[in-house]
């Protein structure tokens, strides 16, 4: 990176604000069918599995696009390759308006996808305005713009009750045409686009790009990212449906409660990322998964009525989440992924800074095809199982995995770096204690 000294604070902050808000109208657009997909599964009859492929398949083409986008911010400047993104999606959002079968709007949703490409773009760009020890922050706050899904959470539904969602699509794809417009004019080339261009020298090739690919490390991050931001992108779409089945509520005010989740889990990226500067990604990483498991097991507990054989007749048991519960676990769930979706990221230009846009792009990818995966997923148990909660039985198991491979992966450094803690078996504070001579060495037996 070149030095960050050349540049001034309101430079930096320009770019940071701009990719923000670009990053939020993208969102808002890769996260549409949420909202007009509930309609057209009822204009279609289409079954629980068809309606989960159709709302995520804009996921899987912004996750397959992510790495090669990424490796295109980093060879031909993220103002450029952003841009394009924008504009791209600005058409295909509008062309919706133009389908009538299933298959169609399959076809418009690939297209759509392309707005949720734009995460590795910004990532690229957004850090090499910053220094190290302010990338967390920087990268938080542009992460932020997660919040996108909770924008049409809110507006769409309004815009659909009013005028259809035809008018959605429009008014959606107006927007980010506009947002393109204004980004590219008042954005600049970032640092190391400009001095390439200033010195003549040739981009990074493709396979030097694609070379930290071969570390087991870059795939354990991507484990990460398929739950913290997968799984928000996957309850994101899914709760607004999930709510009007399991508990009955209108779109519009599915759509309120549903923004509970997907506000908490996009704004508080920010705290996650100066969290992550402070005491460091990996106590942020601890204490995500842990949550995120205790959250996730409690939701999965199916409304469940039990009879019990009392000593003067039967005892009917109802245990239910209700609403206002429900809504609190998914804030605390949306919280503390929005708090991992940082500190992931801060990983990435620590130990890759020569090659944020193909590392931060194959973690993005990960990371949006399980938007993509568990969306379906959600669909095929529903319909198998019959039983709401399944959805988040299978987030469960997706964060108490990732727990599990980050925590042994963690041991295994531990012991690399210090053999001893392999061989010793008292605690850790006795061990300690020892080796600084503070208690008698019997002592500790």
């Amino acid at each position: 990176m070149p030095g960050t000294q050349m540049f001034s604070t309101a430079q930096q902050q320009r770019a940071m604000w701009l990719s923000t808000f670009a990053f939020t109208v993208c969102f808002a657009v890769w996260t549409i069918f949420s909202i007009i997909g509930i309609q057209i599964k009822k204009d279609l009859g289409l079954s629980e599995t068809a309606f989960g492929l159709l709302i995520a398949t804009p996921i899987l083409t912004g996750s397959l696009t992510r790495l090669f986008l990424g490796i295109w911010a980093d060879q031909y400047g993220g103002r450029r390759v952003l841009t394009l993104v924008m504009l791209a999606a600005a058409a295909a959002t509008w062309m919706l308006t133009w389908a009538h079968t299933y298959v169609q709007f399959m076809i418009g949703a690939l297209f759509v996808g392309l707005a949720g490409g734009s995460f590795s773009v910004g990532v690229a760009y957004v850090s090499k305005w910053f220094p190290p020890n302010r990338q967390g922050t920087a990268l938080g706050i542009f992460g932020a713009g997660n919040v996108g899904a909770a924008v049409t959470k809110l507006l769409a539904p309004m815009v659909m009750v009013a005028a259809g969602w035809m008018m959605v699509a429009k008014v959606w794809a107006i927007g980010i045409a506009i947002t393109a417009v204004l980004f590219f004019l008042f954005s600049q080339d970032d640092p190391s686009e400009a001095e390439r261009r200033r010195s003549g020298a040739k981009p990074m090739s493709f396979r030097q790009q694609m070379e930290p690919l071969r570390n087991i490390q870059v795939w354990r991050f991507s484990l990460y990212y398929f739950f913290v931001f997968g799984g928000f992108v996957a309850l994101a779409l899914w709760l607004p449906h999930y709510l009007t089945g399991a508990y009955g509520l209108d779109v519009k005010t599915a759509g309120l409660f549903a923004a509970a989740y997907s506000i908490p889990a996009s704004l508080f990226r920010i705290v996650g990322g100066w969290l992550s500067d402070k005491v460091g990604a990996r106590v942020v990483m601890y204490w995500t998964f842990g949550v995120s498991a205790l959250c996730t097991f409690l939701l999965s507990y199916p409304d469940t009525q039990y009879v019990v054989k009392g000593i003067e007749g039967d005892i009917h048991l109802h245990l239910a989440i209700g609403l206002i519960p429900f809504t609190v676990l998914v804030f605390v769930l949306g919280f503390f992924m929005s708090l991992g979706k940082a500190a992931v990221y801060k990983h990435i230009p620590v130990y890759y800074p020569t090659h944020v846009g193909a590392v931060g792009g194959v973690v993005g990818m990960i990371g949006g095809l399980g938007g993509f995966i568990m969306p379906i997923a959600f669909g095929a148990m529903n319909d198998l199982t019959g039983v709401w909660t399944s959805c988040f039985m299978l987030l469960f198991v997706v964060v108490a995995a990732a727990l599990a491979w980050m925590h042994f992966a963690i041991r295994r450094m531990e012991r690399a770096h210090f053999p001893q803690i392999g061989r010793e078996t008292d605690l850790p504070e006795i061990i300690d204690a020892v080796g600084t001579d503070r208690i008698p060495v019997d002592a500790a037996h």
